[in-house]
């Protein structure tokens, strides 16, 4: 995080008001400075002690918001982490609604920043249970390739707030979650990308149409709406927006779009015209990430960006650590590290991308469903190699239709899954760690699981030259 108070968006809109904080995590903590360099009285609170006295150490006023008058604040921020309506609203929200406060976060701070000092700088918003980061980071990419000055950050990792200002010749390229999104009523960007919606963080949602009408809001407030029209829900969505009026880019992987943007193959195309070619991309590989790219061409082409310079800038997109990361390949042996995968649909876009074998790492936290769906893909698995918590459950549904170990521990998997793709004598063999679980059964998060990936591969190759 950039504590510089010249690079980040001070928070003018509340100055000389009283405002409380719950959540003093890297957005928390970068959403108090914002409020204070724009002349807020900030009054902070965190059930982590560690993080009230980093807080406390940068300045920010911490006190027990329980103590507190509500009639004095103005608004409450909270952070995204913490639950809004479910399972139940947190005591601070439900403090805030018994006082009449309005409870936001750090992107409608933004947007009402925005608003006030340059209502019309160009903002990308991007939402969708799977592939969002990788969108918003390819949005970023093709628009810096173009000569743009971009911001990037949001859910992806920097904190909005510790952005620089909006301004017209800056384009904020925003990811944001659905925690995000329903924290910001007033979310207008220039161009709303929505790419899916599959069961995830029901939790926190209540049920899927909570869930979808709260990722709704993103595209409904933008500009210009770039719809990946693949799933039901999202196809309401769009019929909805175009029902009113509103410009609507539509993207299909999946089957033609005479009127928008589709693929056939790894060609994309705008309107049934060819205008790029993903072949040979091992950063844009397989069906999702041509939907991926698809989207973002729509979105920085509804900024003016030619076909041809965004042809060039897909070229060269390195992509993004732990989604279908090419770490090396020796000789007819590839790994790939797609960590980020932690539920059954990301690993079947993962599997989809490669027409067989395939020597899959999976294991850990198990979620709901656990692999079951991914039935149609075993075909492609040469064999499996199973950690953590999620083993006999993963073993259970393999059991008969695909060949596997239990190996415990990723180092294990690693070992056993590259000698025999090495010995497999396939003309291409893909050692995948693609999860299909959260990370907590063993590592901290998935980032740290596919370091550790990461690690484990240079040393093999290391220990197994030429």
């Amino acid at each position: 995080m950039n504590t510089n108070q010249d690079v980040m968006t001070p928070v003018a809109t509340f100055a000389g008001r009283a405002v409380a904080l719950f959540g003093l995590g890297g957005s928390g903590l970068a959403t108090a400075r914002a409020l204070l360099a724009g002349g807020a009285d900030v009054t902070a609170f965190d059930d982590n002690a560690a993080s009230r006295e980093r807080a406390e150490a940068a300045g920010v006023s911490v006190a027990d918001l329980r103590d507190a008058d509500w009639k004095n604040f103005a608004a409450l921020i909270l952070s995204p982490g913490v639950p809004l309506t479910h399972p139940e609203p947190h005591w601070t929200v439900k403090l805030a609604q018994a006082a009449g406060v309005p409870v936001i976060g750090d992107i409608e701070l933004f947007c009402r920043e925005r608003a006030a000092r340059a209502p019309q700088a160009p903002f990308i918003a991007i939402t969708g249970t799977n592939g969002k980061s990788t969108t918003t980071a390819l949005i970023a990419h093709l628009l810096t390739h173009a000569g743009r000055e971009v911001a990037l950050g949001g859910n992806i990792g920097t904190a909005i707030l510790s952005l620089p200002p909006p301004d017209m010749g800056r384009v904020h390229v925003v990811e944001c979650s659905s925690y995000q999104i329903d924290l910001a009523p007033s979310l207008n960007p220039t161009v709303g990308v929505f790419l899916n919606v599959t069961p995830d963080h029901l939790d926190r949602h209540g049920d899927m149409t909570r869930y979808a009408a709260v990722k709704e809001r993103l595209v409904a407030g933008a500009g210009t709406a770039v719809i990946a029209v693949e799933d039901d829900w999202t196809r309401a969505v769009a019929a909805r927006l175009e029902a009113a009026g509103k410009p609507v880019e539509r993207v299909r992987s999946d089957a033609p779009e005479a009127d928008g943007w589709s693929c056939e193959g790894t060609q994309l195309l705008r309107h049934g015209v060819v205008f790029a070619d993903l072949a040979g991309s091992s950063s844009l590989r397989g069906r999702h990430n041509a939907q991926n790219a698809l989207a973002a061409s729509a979105a920085v082409a509804a900024l003016g960006v030619d076909l041809a310079v965004i042809a060039a800038g897909l070229a060269t997109f390195p992509g993004l650590a732990h989604r279908m990361e090419q770490l090396a390949r020796r000789g007819h042996v590839v790994f790939i590290n797609d960590s980020k995968a932690t539920n059954a649909d990301s690993v079947e876009k993962a599997l989809a991308a490669f027409p067989s074998g395939v020597f899959w790492i999976a294991g850990g936290k198990p979620k709901v469903g656990g692999i079951a769906a991914l039935n149609g893909l075993f075909a492609r698995i040469s064999k499996a190699y199973l950690i953590g918590e999620a083993t006999e459950s993963f073993a259970a549904t393999l059991d008969g239709k695909v060949e596997y170990a239990r190996c415990g521990a990723l180092d294990q998997a690693l070992a056993a899954a590259a000698d025999d793709a090495v010995a497999s004598g396939l003309p291409e063999a893909v050692v995948l760690l693609s999860p299909a679980c959260a990370s907590f059964d063993q590592y901290p998060n998935f980032e740290a699981r596919g370091d550790h990936f990461r690690r484990l591969v240079a040393a093999w190759l290391a220990a197994h030259p030429g």
